[in-house]
């Protein structure tokens, strides 16, 4: 390592190129791609110090020299620390990824980058001292006919020449620059990162803090809070009150110190949150409102959060609470610039559940939309400032890409559309940013699910078999002679006989499907499901092929649906909270297909999810927190409390005596199947029971013939990437 040498007597020129800069040393001005860059003097003068011994240590006992009078009084460490920083944020450099100013510990610094010296042009005799330039004047001779045709050949193909360089020219600015594919580094390994999940309103951010990287991840199905080094991804967990079960992040506070976190394991859309010390101590639990989304105002002092369809601003204690804003829909993932101007938060419609990329400005406090239109319908989410506020980097499904992928905004104007960062082949979500650096973090997703259904004589879980095992939903006729299935490469619905033969597809992948139940005649489907753009609703499709349509007419939108036993009618219920329902309008109803006639269910209100018994005398239904399950009996017409605890996915026994479901607050998140009126439940498999291939998570579908337990598994697949937007 060769340090600078300060005898060093050579003449220098005045400018120095580099990359895409160049530096004016007699004027003191740099300047990118011709235009000037806003640099002080004292980090200018660091710069031409550099380049002058560029490829060299430069210690800081010679830019103290070079820069400081002998006689000057300063705290030079920190002065030359505050001059490299302006140097690095005007060349858009990092200390910790250095393209152009490398730090040497204890040593100096060195300009890494390529560096070349510009000189005046000159000519030959103005190279030679005392030598005067002369040009003879010539009286033009007259011009022939001959030369009149020469020059007329000389304008014609000149003009032409021009012509063609200006349409190359014209080509050339309107076809994109080709770049360089940017680099897509592992920060982890492991595959058990939580994943966003948009439906149920799962948003799980990360944070970044110096090396540390913050986030949610699966153990034993359940979410927990972890730490990685962003060099390397080695972890350890976070350790929190036992009030949080399934802790998700959703900001960090300026400093760096405080993580605000919420507790996703109840079903409520609103949640209590808590401020926890990134380096461990005790956690402080909000005294504000309930809330399922909340970051730091600028000041690091006062907590922005959302309710319902609108944010609110509120000291840590709970104080000083008033209303920021009224939205249009369920506001997440919230952002302040890096200047305290702008907040950019993502909206859930809340008919389609379509999320939306918004704009509050602080100085005018107004909302806009940010990219209306780009993509048909909205799939635009989760973005996060690059620490400059020059650009943002956010996910998108744009115009139905079946994957979400990590693009970016630049500059204040949205005239121009954005870029695509990513391009698969995993879907990439979360972007996450780290102060001082260009470097950004995401995950990444690879989906790898398997229909698995449970083995009596193993107590195992086992794949699905005619070819089932690779499908995304499954549902067995009652007679068990008849099977439907959601592929899981397309998200198309299909029918076979259930040895696998007659198989016939019924929907196109534009159709998503929630659930499904067969007809008592085997002749028609019932789905919860909903067109691009549109809500959750219950359709019907023939199970010998045609067209969609709804069973009912209109209404708020309607969930899981129950064939009655003559098929002229369907038990019913509304959209939960967390996949963008109505939390006013909870309740069981049934609906006759013919006269569209809608009625109650007497005191369902409250209750969702409804499952009808096999011999049509009962109703299961969960409560709006699902920490129970209710059983309606229609002839008594009366509702009884079944469990307590969390439960999920009801299933009923083809006796209509007892009922599958699984409980989700449980470690390991086992199914029970419980008797009606003989006593507690029994615990039939739980997490563990995956074999050969271990799942993070795991949800009951349905019941095989012989009452056998139907899961769909997410093996571990998920971890963090990230790449340098330099």
């Amino acid at each position: 390592m060769q340090a600078v040498n300060d005898s060093r007597n050579t003449a220098l020129p005045d400018r120095f190129a580099f990359g895409v800069f160049e530096a004016d040393l007699k004027a003191a001005e740099l300047l990118k791609n011709g235009s000037r860059v806003k640099l002080q003097g004292q980090p200018f003068r660091v710069l031409a110090v550099l380049l002058e011994h560029h490829g060299e240590v430069v210690t800081r006992e010679h830019l103290q020299r070079r820069l400081w009078d002998e006689h000057t009084t300063v705290d030079f460490d920190h002065s030359l620390g505050i001059a490299v920083n302006k140097l690095r944020e005007a060349l858009g450099d990092s200390a910790d990824n250095p393209r152009f100013v490398e730090t040497l510990a204890r040593k100096g610094y060195r300009f890494i980058a390529p560096v070349s010296e510009v000189r005046p042009n000159k000519s030959p005799a103005e190279d030679l001292p005392g030598t005067a330039v002369h040009r003879s004047v010539t009286t033009e001779p007259t011009a022939t006919v001959s030369d009149h045709l020469f020059k007329w050949l000389v304008a014609t193909l000149s003009l032409a020449l021009l012509s063609a360089t200006g349409l190359a020219l014209w080509f050339w600015l309107r076809t994109p620059p080709i770049h360089p594919p940017l680099r897509i580094d592992s920060v982890t390994r492991h595959g058990q990162v939580l994943a966003n999940q948009l439906d149920v309103e799962n948003f799980s951010a990360m944070a970044v803090e110096g090396g540390h990287i913050y986030y949610s991840q699966l153990e034993d199905g359940r979410p927990v809070l972890a730490q990685a080094l962003t060099a390397n991804g080695e972890m350890q967990d976070l350790r929190l009150p036992s009030e949080i079960v399934a802790p998700l992040i959703c900001a960090i506070s300026p400093d760096g110190g405080r993580l605000i976190v919420r507790n996703h394991l109840a079903r409520e859309p609103e949640q209590p949150i808590w401020i926890v010390p990134t380096l461990g101590g005790q956690a402080l639990r909000f005294a504000g409102s309930l809330a399922h989304d909340a970051t730091w105002m600028p000041d690091g002092q006062h907590i922005l959060y959302a309710t319902g369809d609108a944010l609110f601003v509120a000291r840590q204690d709970g104080q000083e609470n008033r209303q920021l804003v009224a939205l249009p829909g369920r506001a997440f993932w919230l952002r302040w610039s890096p200047d305290g101007k702008r907040l950019r938060f993502t909206v859930l419609d809340p008919e389609s559940g379509a999320p939306s990329l918004w704009e509050y400005d602080a100085e005018s406090f107004k909302t806009r939309p940010l990219l209306p239109g780009w993509s048909q319908p909205a799939a635009e989410c989760c973005g996060s400032w690059t620490p400059d506020g020059k650009e943002y980097v956010f996910q998108s499904q744009h115009d139905g890409f079946e994957f979400s992928d990590i693009y970016r905004m630049r500059g204040p104007s949205l005239d121009r559309d954005p870029e695509r960062l990513t391009n698969g082949p995993l879907q990439f979500q979360s972007p996450a940013t780290r102060a001082g650096s260009s470097r950004i973090f995401f995950t990444g997703i690879d989906y790898r699910r398997r229909m698995l259904v449970y083995s009596a004589a193993t107590h195992r879980f086992l794949p699905l078999g005619n070819n089932l095992g690779a499908t995304a939903l499954v549902e067995y006729s009652r007679d068990g002679q008849w099977v439907a299935w959601l592929n899981a490469s397309d998200n198309t619905l299909w029918r076979s006989r259930a040895d696998g033969s007659e198989r016939l597809q019924l929907t196109f992948p534009s159709l998503g499907i929630f659930s499904l139940k067969w007809s008592p005649n085997n002749k028609s489907l019932a789905l919860m499901a909903r067109k691009a753009g549109g809500p959750w609703a219950i359709y019907l499709v023939d199970a010998n092929g045609g067209k969609l349509r709804r069973a009912v007419e209109e209404g708020p939108g309607e969930a899981d649906p129950n064939w009655f036993g003559n098929g002229t009618s369907i038990l019913f219920g509304r959209v939960p909270d967390i996949m963008g329902g109505d939390p006013q309008s909870k309740a069981i109803f049934t609906v006759d297909l013919l006269t569209q006639a809608i009625e109650k269910i007497p005191g369902s209100d409250g209750l969702f999810s409804p499952r009808l018994s096999p011999d049509g005398r009962y109703i299961v239904a969960l409560r709006s927190d699902q920490t129970g399950m209710m059983l309606f009996d229609r002839e008594t017409q009366h509702w009884t409390s079944l469990t307590e605890g969390g439960a999920a996915d009801p299933a009923w026994a083809s006796d209509s005596r007892s009922v599958f479901y699984q409980n989700f607050l449980e470690p390991g998140e086992p199914i029970y199947r419980i008797e009606l009126h003989k006593g507690p439940p029994r615990e039939v498999a739980r997490l563990s029971d995956v074999r050969p291939a271990e799942a993070a998570d795991y949800r009951l579908i349905t019941l095989a013939p012989g009452d056998l337990p139907v899961v769909n598994t997410q093996s571990s697949a998920i971890n963090i990437y990230s790449l340098d937007l330099k």
